[in-house]
């Protein structure tokens, strides 16, 4: 998953149907005439051709920047086109000033829509409606994807790569040999088998929030996911979007929440001195110790390259997943936090709406999923071409999921997501503050 370190089973039954028929309605293909937009014309293959070349800027290099490359090769075998893809470590920064000067590239692959919504907010990037049937990739993506990525009325990135946060990981045989439930239906369940794995004298959960810089993050990821499940994507998205002030009493309420999970007596290995001081790479290793110090640990799917080396070997048979349960009482349907690269169009011409085309269709990104490490964001992705179960498990939750949502601190303003969001939990969870002081203060910092 892109965290901005480098910058983070289907519920069934009628009111679940209710639930997905007014997402539904929340997605319907934008007006071409409305918004801010580079160009509001519905773009014609042959409008304007193209120079044989596609100029791409990402943030991934390495191994990441090979999977990519050979994704895409029989896409350029088969349309004539070339593409050029320049991996920068500074993407956000460089993609600015090169718009700003008038280099823009055709396409960028943006790891969080944040930096995306400023661009677009200045007419540059080109709304995908223009150039895509917006009906047909919202039916094959997870329901609320495109409207993650939605700016007054109009969608500018297509998704082309997914990150799913709401996985809870755990060490299969040990959990299996205690008898312990994998199929929670809510978090109050999960809840109470956590109290089993307590009264057998292991701890139920670990967590680690050190990070350098970023310290905090994780305990962001926290609030995001509870906001989700208690409150639903609606409420979510005026908090994030700052609809509704961070210091509203939904917000106190969850931070409360989350205080009695995380500080209750005995739920966390260590205790909070111990998750502020454990880098969040390190969290996962205690529940692979022989005996397990932990069974829990709440991470996205990039959680597995940090999993002991002999246990990334065997992950079919060494690890567990499910989703993290819904809240009974609170938002009915599964929701996923998580995240993604958009890929936004500053280029209008029929090699570029080529390529678009391509990264967002269900059949991109076979080589790259067969590397590891990547997901599509596609719910008709051929998951066989995944390198194993559990990464096909944690597809066919996201693929199951009622709604997703992006990283709520990927949205929202730098100086509160990446700044006193971070900052404020580590003291709420050090309890120099409490939830509605810290609330308070989060608020009153946002940027006017």
């Amino acid at each position: 998953m892109q965290r901005r370190l480098s910058r983070r089973a289907a519920m069934t039954g009628a009111a679940t149907a209710a639930a997905a028929v007014g997402l539904a309605g929340c997605l319907q293909n934008p007006d071409s005439s409305g918004g801010t937009t580079a160009t509001a014309e519905k773009y014609t293959e042959g409008d304007v051709p193209g120079s044989g070349t596609v100029t791409v800027l990402g943030a991934f290099g390495g191994q990441e920047q090979e999977a990519f490359l050979a994704s895409l090769e029989d896409f350029e075998k088969e349309s004539g086109v070339t593409v050029q893809y320049t991996a920068d470590t500074d993407f956000t920064n460089t993609i600015r000033q090169r718009v700003g000067s008038g280099d823009a590239p055709d396409v960028a692959l943006f790891p969080q829509p944040g930096g995306l919504f400023d661009l677009a907010r200045g007419g540059k990037v080109v709304p995908i409606d223009v150039y895509l049937d917006y009906d047909a990739l919202d039916g094959t993506l997870i329901p609320g994807f495109l409207d993650s990525a939605r700016l007054q009325g109009r969608v500018y990135g297509a998704p082309m790569r997914m990150a799913c946060k709401s996985l809870i990981w755990y060490p299969k045989a040990a959990y299996e040999e205690g008898g312990y439930s994998a199929e929670p239906a809510t978090m109050q369940e999960l809840y109470g088998i956590a109290d089993e794995i307590k009264a057998d004298g292991i701890t139920p959960w670990s967590d680690g929030w050190a990070a350098d810089q970023a310290t905090g993050w994780v305990g962001t990821d926290w609030i995001e996911e509870l906001m989700l499940r208690v409150h639903g994507p609606d409420v979510y998205d005026d908090w994030i979007y700052h609809r509704m002030p961070f210091n509203d009493e939904k917000v106190v309420q969850v931070f409360d929440l989350l205080g009695d999970l995380l500080k209750g007596e005995g739920n966390v290995l260590g205790g909070t001195d111990t998750i502020l001081n454990t880098p969040f790479s390190e969290a996962p290793l205690p529940l692979f110790e022989d005996p397990p110090k932990a069974m829990y640990v709440r991470q996205g799917n990039f959680v597995t390259g940090f999993f002991p080396e002999d246990v990334q070997k065997n992950l079919d048979s060494e690890v567990g997943v499910f989703a993290m349960p819904t809240w009974e009482g609170g938002f009915d349907g599964q929701p996923i936090l998580g995240g993604g690269d958009l890929a936004a169009l500053f280029t209008l011409n029929d090699d570029s709406v080529k390529l678009m085309r391509f990264l967002s269709s269900p059949e991109f990104g076979g080589p790259w999923a067969q590397a590891g490490g990547w997901l599509s964001p596609h719910t008709t992705f051929d998951a066989s071409q995944y390198p194993d179960e559990i990464t096909r498990q944690v597809a066919e939750i996201a693929s199951g999921a009622q709604v997703f949502r992006y990283d709520g601190s990927d949205v929202m303003p730098g100086a509160v997501g990446g700044g006193s969001f971070w900052t404020g939990m580590v003291e709420w969870l050090k309890g120099s503050k409490d939830s509605q002081q810290v609330c308070d203060e989060i608020e009153a910092g946002w940027p006017k």
